[in-house]
């Protein structure tokens, strides 16, 4: 198993847990060069690796920074750098420290956007990512545990300055959660509850969507009539257009809802159209999905397929 680790509280917790029950890790951490300390940080993470005896692989985030969109760009850098690491070496594990007040703000950053099932579902304790398994086996410990653990054990951690910097979303939900409990008598425990009931309805969602994806993906795409699409409930239908839209594309994330909404509503009658690096096409009552910049052509996918589901 390979282990991210920043620095922080949760992450040094997580590799002195992993190190006491005799895991066999590799450490990857990750210098955005964005702070000044950062190479600070990367020093300790080398030396209590040293100490512990446990491999620790080094990565830099060199180049130009986005002005927008930067915690985005820096996760997507990060993840990137270290699933490209765990093909490399075989690994098929890769674990993180996100833990239940994570969970909480995620869930809270989500709800403030109008998400659905997928977004108030938060962060699943594994899921994949780049072909890599992630692990979160931290999610039902809370910041406060971690802390008192470290602090108990005289363990040194480093408190990361973006944490206070409320030009980030989830840095304003993280000082004011507060007032949810105070004002509105609305736990965390009662949060995190909420959150493992969506999880389990998504947890089902999956499974059905992955069934069916299996029905019609192909090496080249996905082609199927629109009584495979239309036929399901419009939260089935935006998942499942989404799904193939994503597996077919290969990105990470699925395209947005308003997006899928659109796209929906264009293969209401023939149509081509461009989304998530697929084209999508309709005729008739055919539909066809196949990567950006490849052939939509019906009569030869048809020809391979002779029964369309």
């Amino acid at each position: 198993m390979a282990v991210g680790v920043s620095g922080g509280i949760d992450s040094v917790c997580l590799l002195y847990w992993l190190h006491e029950v005799g895991a066999d890790v590799v450490c990857l951490h990750v210098n955005h060069r964005l702070r000044a300390e950062a190479d600070t940080e990367t020093d300790y993470v080398k030396n209590i690796c040293a100490q512990m005896n446990i491999p620790c692989q080094i990565f830099y985030w060199d180049g130009e920074k986005p002005e927008k969109g930067l915690e985005a760009a820096a996760r997507e850098a990060r993840y990137q750098m270290m699933t490209d690491f765990c093909h490399e070496k075989g690994i098929e594990y890769l674990l993180t420290a996100h833990q239940s007040d994570d969970q909480i703000e995620t869930f809270l950053m989500n709800l403030s956007r109008g998400s659905g099932l997928y977004g108030l579902s938060a962060m699943l304790p594994e899921s994949e990512r780049n072909g890599i398994k992630i692990l979160r086996p931290l999610l039902e410990v809370s910041r406060a545990e971690l802390k008192k653990y470290c602090d108990d054990n005289h363990i040194r951690y480093f408190i990361d300055s973006m944490n206070s910097d409320e030009h980030y979303t989830r840095v304003k939900i993280r000082q004011n959660r507060h007032l949810l409990n105070d004002k509105l008598d609305i736990s965390d425990s009662r949060i995190l509850l909420a959150v493992q009931n969506l999880a389990r309805t998504r947890e089902w969602m999956d499974r059905y969507i992955a069934n069916r994806i299996e029905m019609v993906i192909r090496s080249w795409g996905a082609m199927f009539t629109a009584s495979f699409l239309f036929d399901e409930a419009e939260e089935i239908r935006l998942k499942l257009l989404g799904s193939l839209i994503q597996k077919i594309g290969g990105d990470n994330y699925q395209v947005r809802l308003n997006s899928l909404q659109k796209a929906l509503s264009n293969l209401q009658g023939d149509c081509k159209f461009t989304l998530g690096h697929c084209t999508i096409r309709r005729l008739g009552d055919r539909i066809l999905i196949v990567p950006e910049g490849k052939r939509t052509s019906f009569r030869k996918r048809h020809e391979k397929r002779k029964k369309l589901i």
